[in-house]
């Protein structure tokens, strides 16, 4: 059976439409057009449901035949959300309160889809934390309500199950995937005192002993909190609103790592700077992190906080992997050019080098094989459209919005996992009549004294760094390959069986010369015995810089492109005393 086609929702100043998605990207025929200006749209966690408010009203229709399941008269309603198993929709609207009715209305209220009866209606002044969390078994929810959190069970609202009482806890996430549940709880720091993360395993909220990890820390005026896909551990970017020192405009970031097994760690980024994007493999056994003054590095660590792989410096601020996990996307959008650099996570290798200029926004298609960047508003008025890419580079769909009008959200529809298996990745440009945007390679300033002259080391803005496996430390474009290796083997194994028979047959032992310096070996050939002197001169070098690495030496680039030409000069003094 084929899998099916994602649709795309698009949401603006022209209303929400349906798009299916490639190869044909053409608007969805069983979905009917709404041409009022659309407030906000949303699809269930699995995809069959889709709903959007307009500002007069909610309506909710199947994706699959577009026929309506419910509408709602809220015309005030700012956002709305599905839980995971599709029982319950619950819709936000601003706080306000009259003279007639100082206490005001209840803003958070919670909807049974089936009936469309109002199930429970909360206070909830704050937007930022406005929706409760479901697990996904929708067995228990949480709300955090006056620094505390209420934990409710199979969607009773009317008896709270559970506290979890913390002294000015400000945010919470709920871990995803099946039971138990966990939750990350941050309380900010005070008089000196630290701020700090805690993970609990649901219902264990007492005593002592109960957390599961703990990390405390200076220097966080707000978090970011990342679960990864199987729950066994989060990171957390702390972030100060200024930076003290005045080295960043943007304030000062750090990583931490917390497992749910009580492992806490601080994770070092080898180059100072904003952390600008963080994010797990789907996987959940690595994660990458993009950081440092522009230009920006990009680095994935493993699950001990170790550096994997490097790919160097760019202009990147964000990074997005696919659903699979296969291909990972570094971008730099917002006020940068919009060049993006597409990478085989298995392989480390590059596959193609799109540019979006002007783009906004960023999401994989659930396929995994398709992506959309778009341009919106309120972030950009100008050039509002979006346009679908392979991930090789290649642009199937472009829609420029028109004059006058804006663009404001495109949103892929969700699938459950496994719906889409992950397909080998590609390196050959699929077809497409549109054709591709391969970023040119960028060029740095010159003064025009300087067009006319070879570049020297001095007129370089940046040191550019090469991406680089940190597995094996060789720079990832200087990887042997093959063919190379094997040939290097057959060399050792001919070493091996010449001195394995210069051992079964030794010459005849001669008396020695009666001389304090015995002469070395020569091959009759003064210039032949020259390069030999030199080669052995070099080898040395390179060992000696090996015990410097070994002891933590920092090494520089320039010695380490010394190291990587020990197995060259190897076979040249090979070929020499062979005579070949």
């Amino acid at each position: 059976m084929a899998p099916p086609t994602p649709l795309l929702a698009v949401r603006g100043s022209e209303g929400t439409v349906l798009i299916r998605g490639p190869p044909n990207c053409e608007e969805d025929s069983t979905f009917q057009r709404d041409s009022r200006p659309g407030r906000f749209a949303t699809y269930s966690k699995d995809g069959t449901l889709f709903g959007w408010c307009n500002g007069s009203k909610i309506s909710i229709v199947k994706v699959s035949d577009g026929l309506s399941v419910r509408t709602f008269d809220l015309p005030k309603t700012s956002f709305l959300e599905f839980s995971p198993l599709n029982t319950i929709l619950a819709t936000w609207q601003p706080y306000t309160k009259t003279q007639d009715n100082p206490q005001g209305d209840a803003n958070l209220q919670l909807w049974d889809v089936q009936n469309g009866n109002l199930l429970k209606a909360f206070y909830q002044k704050k937007v930022e934390t406005w929706c409760p969390s479901w697990s996904d078994d929708e067995k228990i929810a949480v709300r955090i309500v006056n620094n505390e959190l209420h934990f409710f069970e199979s969607n009773d609202f009317d008896n709270i199950a559970n506290k979890l009482l913390l002294q000015k806890v400000s945010e919470f996430v709920l871990s995803p995937g099946p039971g138990p549940s966990k939750v990350a709880v941050y309380v900010p720091g005070s008089k000196g005192a630290p701020a700090f993360v805690r993970l609990y395993q649901y219902p264990n909220f007492g005593g002592p002993n109960s957390a599961l990890a703990n990390k405390s820390f200076f220097k966080a005026d707000r978090v970011a909190m990342l679960w990864n896909k199987k729950a066994s551990a989060i990171l957390v970017t702390a972030s100060t609103e200024v930076d003290k020192t005045g080295a960043s405009y943007y304030g000062e970031q750090t990583l931490h790592y917390l497992a749910a097994n009580g492992e806490t760690a601080a994770v070092q980024l080898p180059k100072k700077g904003p952390i600008y994007d963080v994010a797990w493999n789907p996987n959940s056994a690595e994660f990458c992190v993009v950081y440092g003054f522009m230009p920006a590095k990009a680095t994935v660590f493993n699950q001990k906080c170790d550096p994997v792989f490097d790919f160097g410096t760019g202009p990147r601020n964000a990074l997005y992997y696919s659903p699979q996990g296969h291909i990972l996307v570094l971008a730099g959008f917002g006020n940068l050019r919009g060049q993006m650099e597409v990478w085989d996570v298995k392989k480390y290798k590059q596959v193609s080098r799109p540019q979006a200029a002007d783009s906004t926004f960023f999401s994989w298609c659930p396929d995994g094989e398709h992506v959309v960047t778009a341009t919106c508003s309120p972030r950009l008025r100008v050039s509002n459209g979006y346009k679908i890419w392979h991930y090789t580079g290649t642009l199937f769909y472009k829609q420029e919005t028109p004059a006058g009008s804006e663009l404001w959200e495109v949103l892929w529809q969700p699938f459950p996992e496994g719906t889409f298996p992950e397909r080998p990745v590609k390196y050959q440009a699929a077809p497409s009549e549109l054709g591709s945007t391969e970023a040119k390679p960028a060029q740095a300033y010159r003064p025009p004294a300087l067009r006319n002259k070879p570049p020297t080391a001095s007129s370089k803005l940046h040191e550019e760094e090469a991406p680089q496996d940190l597995r094996t430390g060789v720079p990832a474009d200087r990887q042997p390959s093959k063919a190379t290796l094997k040939n290097q083997r057959k060399r050792e194994a001919k070493r091996a069986a010449k001195q394995e028979n210069m051992s079964e047959n030794p010459e005849p032992q001669c008396d020695p010369a009666p001389t304090n310096h015995p002469a070395p070996p020569t091959t009759g050939d003064p210039e032949t015995d020259k390069k030999i002197k030199n080669i052995k001169k070099k080898l040395k070098a390179i060992e000696e810089l090996k015990e410097q690495q070994a002891a933590g030496k920092p090494i520089q680039k320039n010695q380490l492109d010394k190291m990587q030409k020990e197995a060259q000069l190897l076979k040249e003094l090979e070929d020499l005393e062979l005579g070949v």
